[in-house]
Formats: C-alpha cells, structure tokens, sequence
C-alpha cells in the first residue's frame, strides 16, 4: 500500500462523516502520524510505500465515527502534543486563542488557576509560555487529572493537580492573578444538532449543561473568584456563542470591571474576560 492508497481508503471510509476537505485533512493526519510525516513532507512521499500495522483497526474506528485524535491518542495544541482519550475533552482550536489571550495579559510569574483542566490543555500550554507561572489546575475528573498529569510531564513543565468541583467552594485552593476556564457550556438540547463523533465519544460531563440553568459553571466560577483573584486580577471565560450578553450582564452585577466579549477568528463571540 502506498500513501497515496492510504489516504484514500481512510477518505472513502469517513466520506458519510466528513465533507471532503474535512475527510481529506483527517486522512492525511492519520499517515503523517504513523509514517512519521510531517504535512510538507508528505507531498513528495505519495507512491511511497506506507506500513501501519494497525491500518485496518484505524480504518474501522474512523468509520465508526471514533474522534481522529481519540483513534491517534493524541491532540495537537498550542504547538504542543496532548495525550487524549475517552475521559477527557478534546482540545479544540478555538480555545487556543483564549491561551494566547491569557499569555500575552500574564506577568512573569503569575499565579494561574485553570477549572475544568481537562486534558491539561490550557494548564500546560499557560505553563510553557508565561515566564514563571504558578499554575494550579482543577478537575472533578480522576482520569482527567492522570492524563493532564502525564501531558504536564510529557511537556516538560510543572503544573500542580488537584481535584475540585467547579459548582463548589474552591477558595482553599488560595489566591491568584488569573483564573481561566473552559467549563461546560452547551445546552443539552443542543445534542440532537451535533454531530456523532463528539456525542458518542467526548464525554458528555465536561460539554453539556441543564437549559434551564446554562450559565451555572460561570456563575459557580466567577463567585469563587471574588475572593480567589487579588484585586485587579483577571478572569477569562471560553463560553458558547449565544451567551456572551448573558455572562457579561451577569458579571457586571457581581462587581467585575473591564468587561470584554471577544469574537473567535471565525466571527462567534466566545470568549468573555474581565478584571476583579
């Protein structure tokens, strides 16, 4: 089989789950992974022989709908590589811009609290680009913590994990320049338009909440950092697109100041931050 042939099959194999640019981009994500390619390389490597051993088990799964990165046991992220797995959300390129948001507001030596860490996603990649963070990441999740724990070590940086329930008191957890998070945030009614891969497989804890209280992980979150946040400190959300009045409405009644809603690349308001 050649790379050519690979791609291929894995593009007719995912044709009813992806557009074709889509199925197209997975495809070749998959044979740079397990030629060790990289995307500039493959193009000269097409009617190269291609050996995977565990061609036709990949095949399957990615027809099955199973997420490319959950089959890979890998996200890319910030320019970094991510351990994932059914336990943990995948990190998605959206919240990349939050990170870098975060990054280019954070002093050296900052104190950052990231809830919801997940993969370890935002806690790690804070923790290689702000120059002596202090950072603490907090996840309700067992598994969660392990994997984001294993990304910390893979990464080469030191983030302190513990677990805590973002509906709960944190304010043990001490006192911080910045809080982040990406919680739950989609309504559960929302699941019938989404597509299989993600209601399938991601977990349904760290996307969904109840419609009749959506906003509760940014209020829970936003109360604790009344006290957790020194005075001037800064607090930055990812949020769904449609809530963006909602929370900042709902910030300002709290006392918070300097109030963003800040659009993505693609044109969603999904993001809020704001000062203490």
């Amino acid at each position: 089989m050649t790379v050519r042939e690979a791609i291929q099959t894995i593009e007719r194999a995912v044709s009813a789950l992806y557009d074709p640019r889509e199925a197209t981009a997975l495809a070749r994500s998959v044979v740079c992974n397990r030629c060790g390619y990289n995307f500039s390389q493959l193009v000269v490597h097409y009617d190269d022989e291609c050996q995977i051993s565990d061609f036709q088990t990949i095949v399957e799964q990615l027809s099955a709908a199973r997420p490319v990165q959950y089959v890979l046991g890998q996200a890319q992220f910030y320019d970094l590589v991510f351990e994932v797995g059914e336990g943990v959300l995948i990190p998605r390129p959206e919240t990349e811009e939050l990170v870098a948001r975060v990054a280019a507001d954070a002093l050296p030596g900052a104190r950052i609290l990231d809830v919801g860490t997940g993969s370890g996603a935002i806690a790690v990649s804070l923790a290689k680009s702000v120059a002596g963070a202090d950072v603490v990441a907090v996840d309700i999740s067992d598994v969660a913590l392990e994997i984001a724990a294993r990304n910390a070590a893979n990464n080469g940086v030191d983030v302190t994990f513990v677990k805590a329930d973002a509906l709960a008191d944190m304010s043990h957890l001490g006192v911080f320049d910045i809080v982040v998070s990406n919680p739950p945030y989609i309504p559960q009614s929302d699941i019938v338009e989404m597509s299989r891969n993600v209601v399938d497989f991601e977990p349904h804890t760290a996307l969904f909440v109840d419609d009749d209280d959506a906003l509760c992980f940014y209020r829970s979150i936003a109360q604790n950092s009344l006290t957790m946040l020194r005075e001037g400190g800064g607090l930055y959300f990812e949020i769904y697109e449609q809530f963006g009045a909602q929370i900042a409405a709902m910030l300002e009644q709290m006392g918070y100041r300097d109030i963003v809603v800040a659009k993505d690349i693609f044109g969603k308001e999904r993001m809020v931050w704001s000062r203490r």
